[in-house]
């Protein structure tokens, strides 16, 4: 078995200078696809769970077989944008090894939370959490995007109305102040990616895309894992496949790849990535319903489009760094990892950078 906290693997990640893609799955076949392409390429794993979808039980029953036919791949189960503490414990009962809760939201998921409640209740699954050595992300800065001022729900969370340009960046003066009250494992930062395929109206610039945010946080934060949320890159290629085959997908801009490489550069450990899972295989239902108009039999859809899923997950592996890098880790248990946390051996370093343990 070869399940994995967040915390250990992004702690490899920094000590090697690489980042881990963190895919979102609805079903069996985005989880088998994803885990073909890390095996393909001696990648570790980082599964994110659209829980509204599937629910705790089933989703916790498909990582469980996808953990134990992939026994020599790492696998990270993180839940994704947790509302509150009972959604995060329920999710670490289900046996998801990190969660993140976003405290930059209400427990409503959609009104802009005021700094002082992120910062207890994300403080409060940090307890939570470690006391059973799981790992917590927690969110700084509304996400957002830069252009036009408000959010995207995804599974019906985001904010929703206006909100201002300073929310929609992340403070790294308050950046460091969180990390220190919190104990956060990982920091989500805010700088004008968005939920869904709609990111940008033209290709972002350091206006609409400000990476500098990074590099100041990271700068002030040396040795905190940073996360890129919203990150898909919505390649032509496959908005024209859409599109080809009787689609309506609108021009649209993503996050180029070099600009989450040069992230990476500046602490980003883990990147978030859906919208590109989902345009793969939705491409590919398209060609497949316009080129066979007699076919009915699912999998002659699924086939084709977990193949697709299949090559741009192994792409952003490889793109990420983190191909290779599997075989390489032998994972703590949770146990192990709880006995650290009481300890104080991963509280954060704030401050001096100084190497982190693989």
């Amino acid at each position: 078995m070869a399940r994995i906290t967040l915390r250990q693997l992004l702690d490899h990640a920094a000590s090697h200078g690489y980042a881990v893609p963190a895919f979102n799955i609805n079903n069996m076949e985005q989880g088998i696809a994803i885990m073909q392409a890390a095996a393909e390429v001696d990648a570790p794993v980082i599964i994110q769970a659209s829980r509204s979808y599937a629910g705790d039980l089933m989703l916790s029953h498909m990582i469980d077989a996808l953990e134990r036919t992939y026994p020599d791949i790492p696998l990270c189960m993180h839940q994704d944008h947790g509302n509150d503490e009972a959604t995060c414990a329920s999710a670490i009962a289900h046996g998801f090894t990190s969660v993140m809760m976003d405290g930059s939201l209400k427990a409503d998921a959609k009104t802009a939370a005021d700094y002082d409640y992120n910062v207890a209740i994300t403080r409060r699954v940090v307890d939570l959490a470690h006391w059973v050595g799981a790992s917590v992300e927690g969110e700084l800065g509304v996400l957002g995007s830069l252009e036009h001022g408000g959010g995207e729900q995804e599974d019906g969370h985001g904010v929703e109305g206006k909100v201002s340009h300073d929310q929609l960046l992340t403070d790294p003066d308050q950046a460091v102040d969180f990390v220190r009250a919190t104990k956060v494992d990982a920091l989500a930062i805010a700088m004008g990616t968005s939920h869904g395929a709609y990111k940008f109206s033209r290709k972002p610039d350091g206006d609409i895309l400000a990476m500098r945010v990074v590099e100041e946080i990271h700068r002030r934060l040396p040795n905190t894992h940073l996360v890129m949320h919203g990150s898909s890159s919505v390649p032509q290629s496959l908005q024209d496949m859409f599109n080809q085959f009787g689609g309506e997908m609108p021009q649209t801009w993503g996050v180029p790849v070099d600009e989450i490489v040069r992230g990476i550069k500046s602490g980003v450990r883990k990147v978030n990535i859906d919208t590109d899972c989902r345009l793969a295989m939705t491409a590919v239902f398209r060609k497949v319903a316009a080129q066979t108009r007699s076919e009915f039999d699912p999998r002659k859809f699924l086939k084709p489009a977990m193949d697709a899923m299949r090559e741009l997950c192994r792409d952003r592996f490889e793109q990420f760094g983190a191909a290779g890098h599997a075989s390489k880790i032998k994972v703590i248990p949770m146990s192990e990892m709880a006995r650290r946390y009481r300890a104080g051996e991963l509280d954060p370093r704030i401050g001096t950078r100084e190497p982190v343990a693989a």
